[in-house]
């Protein structure tokens, strides 16, 4: 392989932010025009670039849950050892730790390498004007290519956050075929805050990145209860995780000090499906939950 597709990806003219901003149609052609091309960058950056010795693996998940997840894919009925890593601190909001804190470097600095090694990105525009942070899922344009990432995330999506949503929240079986993911970068002074919403998902999946000497204030996630009219702001601490139905209002408070990485990946069924409020879920077996679908990707991207 030549290092063509890694020159051009460098050198190739950008669309101005204005014009992503905007959804101009150039932006649009830009991205699928160039996507084979971007797509054979990154893998010449792997080759030729990146550390090799910088390995995303199951390695980088916090001992507790990669051991109860390993144990339930071997024997489903053991899958209560995962929901108990799980704590409900909002209705419907769970928290645990997801990565290894003392592992975050090495997924932190590959991501960091990965935004420098001078190939487009598109940062995820469609939550906000979020200058950092990069699309996750091949769905998306300009997606983070590189092959033993594209590795690393299916087996994330697959492996982990497909089961652990089914088993928190059962009405989702069925609404799960479909992933979609991107990272975040909110930065003090810029990039700050993000209004109330929902997701467009079943499940979503937030899971902080900062190391553990990263500190930062403010950016809590802020959720909302329109039934108990309860709110309530939850923090994160390095490598823990947020989970929830897409349909829970949430917003993200302003950043104050320092910055906030995180991973936001979504799950949800074929053409953006999603399970309606108060549906009554089918009984499943345990096993079912630990199957991987074989419906192939829609295609379609949310933003």
């Amino acid at each position: 392989m030549s290092m063509k597709s890694l020159e051009y990806a460098r050198a190739v003219a950008r669309p101005s932010r204005n014009a992503m901003l905007e959804r101009h149609p150039s932006v649009h052609t830009f991205w699928n025009g160039n996507r084979t091309r971007f797509e054979d960058a990154w893998k010449e950056w792997e080759a030729h670039g990146q550390d090799a010795s910088i390995v995303l693996d199951r390695s980088l998940y916090a001992p507790d849950l990669r051991e109860a997840i390993e144990q339930s894919w071997a024997n489903p009925d053991q899958e209560n050892r995962v929901k108990d890593l799980w704590t409900e601190v909002f209705p419907g909001v769970y928290r645990a730790q997801f990565f290894d804190p003392d592992r975050l470097m090495e997924l932190r600095t590959y991501l960091d390498r990965a935004a420098h090694a001078g190939i487009p990105l598109r940062p995820p525009y469609g939550i906000a004007l979020n200058r950092g942070g990069a699309m996750l899922d091949p769905r998306s344009e300009g997606h983070l290519a590189a092959p033993v990432f594209q590795k690393f995330y299916r087996d994330l999506m697959d492996h982990f956050m497909r089961p652990i949503s089914r088993l928190l929240f059962p009405d989702i079986m069925g609404f799960d075929t479909q992933t979609f993911g991107f990272s975040i970068q909110w930065q003090a002074g810029k990039d700050t805050t993000l209004r109330p919403h929902t997701d467009a998902s079943s499940a979503t999946l937030n899971i902080n990145l900062n190391l553990p000497e990263e500190s930062f204030s403010g950016s809590a996630v802020r959720f909302m209860d329109p039934v108990e009219r309860r709110v309530e702001s939850l923090a994160f601490e390095p490598g823990t995780a947020l989970i929830h139905h897409g349909r829970v209002p949430h917003a993200s408070e302003p950043i104050l000090a320092g910055e906030r990485h995180n991973f936001v990946l979504w799950l949800y069924g074929e053409q953006g499906q999603t399970p309606r409020p108060g549906m009554v879920s089918k009984p499943v077996l345990a096993e079912e939950r630990w199957t991987v679908p074989n419906a192939p990707s829609d295609g379609v991207a949310p933003f």
